[in-house]
């Protein structure tokens, strides 16, 4: 089959490689329909030493259920599927706390198994899902295709974007902050939306992904990339007061201290930006402040696979569309010309089909 490697700095090459085969009785092969490229996939794409052999890259996709395992019992050849962006086994008891992504027997496509044994990344024709009953989430046969973007985006942004909505304690009628105009960003704009909140400000310097934030839900635009001035922009927008709740989006230090500086005195912070730099990052924390302004901080790695019974019936229903954010759509053949055009902010978000 093919599948996308990542060589080095800028240098992805879509490359044969073997055919995955079921390992564990609790496994399923499936066969890829839909894939994309994700921000944090970029991190790697910019910085990564170079290797000879290459490393699997992807963890979002939609496909077909090819194989179960023996012990497969909730899924069965034929079933389309959603994989969110890290396999678990759903019983564990971090699973069953809602914390998928600290599953004790999980981990990330790409990677190595606790057996050491490659998992296929998600940008591919095929992977070996492991624990598949507790990972894979069964779409109706029925669905449309023209759904596909908006389930796609189900395996990460939109519910990293919702994440961050519900650790920065969005409520009905709340004023919102949203640091980040990528795809996690454009995706917190419509959680906040979704989640009742009345006013929504979208830090964006870009007037394409602007208009998209407006058809999200973003009520106002703050453009300016400077953190002062910007965190200056949203309270003269709040009266001087400050926002609710503040979505930080991005990952960077920048991005956090604005989040932090424009939230009101017993605010909220919501942060799932993958982070770029942890000393910059630790750095930017002004404990001291928020400790007087009663600030909560919380955030992390999104439970993507948590959030998917409660968004997917929204998309079904064609009440929540976040598919939008993929403003691109390339054949995995293409690949390196999509890591290319988001790493050069031509593109949101690149969908990638076999």
């Amino acid at each position: 089959m093919r599948a996308t490697l990542l060589h080095g700095a800028g240098d992805i090459r879509v490359s044969t490689v073997p055919d995955p085969t079921l390992r564990d009785p609790t496994d399923a092969l499936v066969r890829v329909t839909h894939s994309c490229i994700c921000g944090s996939d970029l991190w790697p794409y910019k910085s990564a030493p170079e290797a000879a052999e290459g490393r699997r890259i992807g963890h979002e996709f939609l496909g077909v259920v090819e194989a179960v395992g023996s012990e497969v019992a909730k899924i069965a050849p034929g079933d389309r599927v959603i994989a969110p962006f890290m396999y678990s086994d759903g019983t564990c008891t971090h699973c069953r706390n809602g914390w998928p992504t600290s599953c004790i027997a999980g981990g990330f496509w790409g990677g190595d198994d606790k057996f050491g044994r490659l998992v296929d990344g998600g940008q591919g024709e095929y992977v070996r899902a492991p624990l598949a009953d507790g990972t894979l989430v069964r779409v109706p046969q029925e669905t449309g295709p023209e759904l596909a973007p908006a389930l796609l985006a189900l395996s990460d942004v939109m519910g990293t974007g919702h994440h961050a909505a519900v650790m920065a304690r969005v409520r009905p009628g709340a004023t919102v902050a949203v640091v980040g105009d990528g795809a996690v960003g454009l995706c917190g704009v419509l959680a906040a939306h979704r989640l009742g909140a009345a006013r929504i400000i979208a830090l964006s310097p870009h007037d394409d992904r602007w208009r998209l934030a407006e058809q999200f839900g973003a009520t106002d635009r703050v453009e300016v990339r400077d953190s002062a001035e910007a965190a200056a922009q949203v309270r003269d927008l709040t009266a001087g007061i400050g926002v609710d709740s503040a979505l930080e989006c991005v990952g960077s230090r920048q991005a956090l201290e604005t989040a932090i500086a424009v939230a009101r005195p017993g605010g909220a912070i919501g942060y799932v930006g993958a982070p770029q730099d942890l000393v910059e990052l630790r750095a930017s924390v002004p404990l001291r402040a928020m400790f007087e302004r009663n600030l909560t901080l919380s955030g992390g790695l999104a439970p993507a696979r948590a959030y998917l019974p409660d968004l997917l019936p929204d998309v079904l229903a064609g009440s929540l569309d976040p598919g939008p954010v993929f403003d691109l759509t390339l054949p995995l053949a293409s690949a390196a010309d999509g890591y290319r055009a988001m790493a050069e902010r031509t593109a949101v978000k690149v969908l990638l089909t076999p």
